[in-house]
């Protein structure tokens, strides 16, 4: 008897102890939050690119599809990229395109388009590396095991 009332004790100061250790554990162990990109992704090279006077058949090829075409506004176009890492907010991005008469009258938005001195360090960064031209002439393929076994057979 004294015995299995050891044992219950041992048991119980076991879980006891325990209970202790939850807030510590739990602590470290939180939920895997993945990263979320939203919107249209925005750069200063296709802000570069943009000029008054464009048609908006011009902008879209070079921006993309808009995220927000407000029907009643439809001489601006909205632009907006979102960038989380973990459930926290690591870049967000605004640009709004305002037309008139379908051109192309004025950017606004927190998007600096690069200036050329940037894109043209960067065409001579690329080719000053010696990416060497790959060939593009076409090679000839390697059968794979159906194909073989065809082959084998007469097919």
């Amino acid at each position: 008897m004294k015995s299995v009332l050891r044992a219950l004790a041992a048991i119980f100061i076991l879980l006891l102890a325990a209970c202790s250790v939850t807030d510590q554990v739990t602590g470290k162990l939180t939920p895997y939050k993945i990263d979320i990109q939203q919107g249209n992704v925005v750069t200063q090279e296709m802000v570069a690119k943009l000029k008054p006077g464009m048609t908006k058949a011009q902008v879209r090829f070079i921006m993309g599809t808009p995220l927000i075409t407000d029907a009643f506004h439809a001489h601006r176009w909205d632009y907006v990229y979102r960038y989380q890492k973990a459930g926290k907010l690591i870049e967000e991005r605004k640009l709004a395109l305002f037309f008139d008469k379908e051109l192309l009258q004025r950017v606004e938005g927190d998007v600096v388009a690069a200036s050329p001195a940037t894109e043209e360090k960067k065409a001579t960064a690329a080719a000053a590396a010696g990416d060497p031209v790959q060939d593009t002439a076409p090679t000839k393929e390697e059968k794979g095991f159906f194909g073989r076994m065809m082959e084998k057979i007469g097919f």
